[in-house]
């Protein structure tokens, strides 16, 4: 046949024949291909091949032939036995034509969706470098496998929650501290809103405020009495509304008011603080004369010139006034950190404005037209189109309607909280009732609960609400405008401090505050607001978080319980709440009135109790450990704390009131220290009496009767107390000789004083006397001209004295010396002399010999 060349037949044509052909056509077809691939790739197949070959003659049998992969539609050729050795060396004599590959079927589908055209879409936006893979590939080597390190210790510390920096715990010295400055801050404020509310009755500001209302707004103001009640309320709250829209629009926001005083964490935050540029300037009474002139000022004084305008009508109104002390507990917000002086980066405009900027700057522009102007200039006549067409449905107005007068909006100084610090209250008389009026700040009326600020604003915290009446008396009435005052406002007072040192304290020191600014007398109109005020706290839900019950004065939780103090047996449980979260389960709430202080023997001991027989403790508490200096410093517990003993105490129903052993025959019972226990008065024995002066045992010695001295406590410095006496325990017959002897020890006292003060007069004079005495024989036999010359020397030492700034002579040698005996005892009160009578020489310098009489010379 032509076209065939063959140079063998084959007897047994095997698969392998046929594998063979198709395995030169593929040679065929990769010769077309070697100009395509790159020379690396042939040098990596050429040296894949030798190590095949040498590992293939290396081993003992002949390595297999890789198997191909079965191609669908083929069946599975059967190898045949006696040809498979020879195989492998007659393919390289066998010789096969080049038969043209069928070109290949191209297969087709038809897309359903537009899905798949965005991915196309996407490739296509996609910008590839180019790279030289040549060169790269030439120079990469494999030098077998290597270790790859990883720290991502940076990276996690980046997705880690940044920590806020945390404060310093205070100890107990800052914390009495914080509080005494508590206190004197809330006295100044207090102090500083009665001013302003006694500027407030001052005359001359309220006719300066009196014409801003009209006299159909001061009707509504003070309503007839002959009307009922709703009609009098309801005057009421239209004048009020009328003259606070009217103050509203005519008072300017110019400075800045009162604010949260917040503490400071450190000295270097108060080193470069400076008050506000814009602070209110309103220091003395012509400056709020002043204001209420312009009406300009800060918005508590725009408050305070309020409360002046409602009470130049006669409105019964007073001035409230949150104040803003500085916190007394721990926990407060404290002044922001000074930020660092960075200038502002310029804010990059977002997509969407470049978007649109690009989208208006080629955007084409239209003068608008107004409807029916277009077919008027089709007439052709110039004045058409500024003709105006009469309207056929109504007749044109010969004056235009007036326009609304666009509404005053109240400037408000940027920084201030959107809460007010001072308001005004009105009383109705229809109710007996007092309402609240804000007419800067909220602009609300006869709605208390909008006054109080979150907890979240530093500038304005609602702990003390204080209202001021006209006679400068005031009333404490933070429990109308605090949503939950005994839960979370009452914790930030100095009432509210609760803690085993302060106890009641602070509440007493806040009555005693307060007590100077009382009403003169309790009128049925106070009865009825306190009522009020007390309805309002009783009415306050329950807490809903686990924190609000610390310290509350109704409820309590079991895990709030102090040290010292315990639920009482039968507790009844008030409801339950869950901690945050969920995770703590639900936890029992009790009544406050169930907690009970649980006290040791020895506490009760010195409140004048003993615990009564057969009681069982209702708690143990274990002993602090503590740690005891050794002699090469090493701290080693305390022995009791290593016994682990713990102290059993007892509420106050488990004991009874002590009675000490009476006294017998004149005889004082005492302890094993030989001293009576009188901690409190009921502790004084039956029979006696406790004499708490301090001459009381002098005056027993010397009556010579029986006297016990009298402990009265301890005075602790850290951990050790001394034991403090006071007074004597005697047997009440000999009280009245007792307080007779004690009484004329101090009349020997006060005579033993006087006889002291005499003798030193009476050594004084004798001193002045004896110096004179001296200065008149030194000066007898001197003539008037030496006198002078000595007079002269005596001015002139005197004035280089004066110039050396001399130190003074004591007071109680010389009182009585003029000017010429001090200055001749300063330098010793002699002159130097030789012309002394031989009488004197053996005086031992001019001294002359004391009598037995007092020492006056009699002449």
């Amino acid at each position: 046949m032509p076209g065939r060349k063959r140079s063998a037949p084959i007897d047994n044509p095997s698969p392998r024949t046929t594998r063979a052909t198709r395995s030169s056509a593929r040679r065929t077809a990769a010769k077309n291909d070697n100009d395509v691939i790159p020379d690396v790739v042939k040098e990596m197949v050429v040296e894949v091949r030798k190590a095949k070959q040498a590992a293939a003659e290396n081993e003992d049998t002949p390595t297999e032939p890789p198997r191909k992969r079965k191609r669908p539609g083929e069946k599975p050729a059967k190898p045949s036995k006696e040809n498979d050795a020879g195989n492998d060396g007659n393919d390289e004599e066998i010789e096969f034509e080049d038969v043209p590959i069928p070109a290949p079927t191209i297969q087709t589908m038809v897309r359903d969706t537009d899905d798949e055209e965005d991915d196309d879409d996407d490739d296509d936006d996609i910008q590839f470098e180019d790279v030289n893979i040549n060169g790269a590939q030439a120079n990469t080597r494999y030098e077998g496998p290597k270790t790859l390190d990883l720290d991502l210790t940076a990276y996690m510390a980046s997705l880690a929650p940044k920590k806020g920096d945390r404060r310093k715990a205070l100890g107990r010295e800052e914390k009495d501290r914080r509080i005494e400055t508590h206190k004197v801050h809330l006295l100044c404020l207090l102090a500083h809103v009665e001013l302003r509310n006694r500027w407030c009755n001052d005359p001359e500001v309220q006719d300066a405020l009196r014409p801003l209302l009209s006299r159909k707004t001061v009707g509504f103001l003070r309503p007839r009495a002959s009307l009922n009640q709703f009609s009098r309320t309801e005057s009421l709250r239209r004048g009020i509304s009328e003259a606070k829209e009217v103050f509203r629009t005519r008072f300017e926001i110019t400075e800045r008011g009162l604010q949260r005083a917040l503490w400071a964490e450190n000295l270097d935050q108060l080193k470069d603080y400076k008050p506000p540029p814009d602070a209110e300037t309103t220091r003395n009474k012509a400056d709020f004369l002043k204001a209420a002139q312009t009406l300009r000022g800060s918005r508590d004084v725009g408050a305070q010139l309020f409360c002046a305008l409602l009470r130049s009508v006669g409105v019964e109104a007073r001035l409230v006034c949150s104040l803003q002390p500085l916190a007394c507990v721990a926990g407060a917000p404290a002044m922001p950190k000074p930020s660092s002086k960075t200038t502002p980066k310029a804010k990059q405009p977002s997509k969407a404005e470049q978007y649109l900027a690009a989208v208006a700057k080629h955007e084409t522009k239209f003068t608008p037209t107004t409807p029916g102007t277009i077919p008027r200039s089709r007439l052709g006549h110039p004045d058409a189109t500024s003709y105006q067409i009469p309207s056929l449905l109504a007749p044109s107005p010969s004056t235009p309607p007036p326009l609304p007068a666009p509404k005053t909006q109240v400037k408000k100084i940027k920084g201030e909280s959107p809460f007010p610090i001072c308001w005004v209250e009105i009383l109705d008389h229809a109710h007996q009732k007092y309402h609240p009026v804000d007419p800067l700040v909220t602009f609300s009326q006869f709605n208390p609960k909008v006054y109080e600020p979150p907890s979240s604003d530093l500038l304005n915290s609602l702990t003390y609400a204080v209202a001021f009446n006209p006679d400068s008396s005031c009333l404490d009435v933070t429990r109308r405008y605090a949503k939950a005052y005994n839960s979370k406002t009452r914790r930030w007072r100095i009432d509210g401090l609760v803690s085993s040192r302060n106890g009641l304290k602070g509440e007493r020191w806040l009555r005693a505050a307060l007590r100077r600014y009382q009403p003169p007398s309790v009128t049925d109109l106070l009865q009825i607001e306190l009522n009020e005020l007390k309805a309002a706290e009783l009415k306050e839900p329950m807490p809903r978080n686990v924190m609000d019950f610390r310290d509350h004065p109704v409820y309590a939780l079991e895990r709030h319980l102090r040290r010292n103090e315990v639920l009482v047996p039968g507790a009844q449980v008030s409801g339950t709440v869950g901690s945050a979260g969920g995770r703590g389960g639900l936890e029992r709430i009790y009544r406050r009135r169930d907690v009970k202080v649980a006290r040791t023997r020895e506490r009760w001991f010195r409140l004048g109790r003993v615990v009564k027989g057969g009681e069982v403790p209702v708690k143990v508490l274990p002993k602090m450990k503590r740690k005891k200096k050794g002699r090469l410093g090493d701290g080693d517990d305390d022995e009791e704390g290593e016994q682990g003993a713990g102290n059993p105490v007892f509420i106050e129903s488990q004991t009874e009131v002590y009675v000490p052993p009476p006294v017998v025959g004149g005889r004082v019972p005492r302890n094993r220290f030989g001293n009576v226990d009188v901690y409190v008065p009921s502790m004084v024995p039956r029979g006696g009496v406790h004499l708490p002066h301090e001459r009381a045992r002098r005056a027993a010695f010397v009556l010579g009767i029986d006297a016990a001295p009298a402990l009265t406590g301890f005075e602790f410095r850290g951990r050790q107390g001394t034991a403090v006496l006071r007074g004597v325990v005697v047997a009440a017959e000999y009280k009245g000789a007792m307080e007779a002897v004690i009484q004329g020890l101090e009349d020997m006292e006060v005579e033993e004083e006087q006889e002291r003060k005499t003798r030193m007069l009476l050594a004084v004079w004798r001193r002045m006397l004896k110096g004179l005495r001296i200065r008149e024989r030194i000066m007898d036999g001197v003539d008037e001209e030496a006198e002078a010359e000595a007079e002269a020397r005596k001015q002139e030492d005197k004035g280089k004295a004066k110039e050396v700034d001399m130190p003074d002579l004591d007071d109680t040698a010389t009182p009585f010396h003029d000017d010429e005996d001090e200055d001749s005892a300063g330098r010793g009160g002699f002159f130097p002399s030789t012309n002394l009578d031989s009488d004197d020489e053996g005086e031992g310098g001019g001294f002359m010999v004391e009598e037995e009489g007092g020492g006056f010379v009699i002449e």
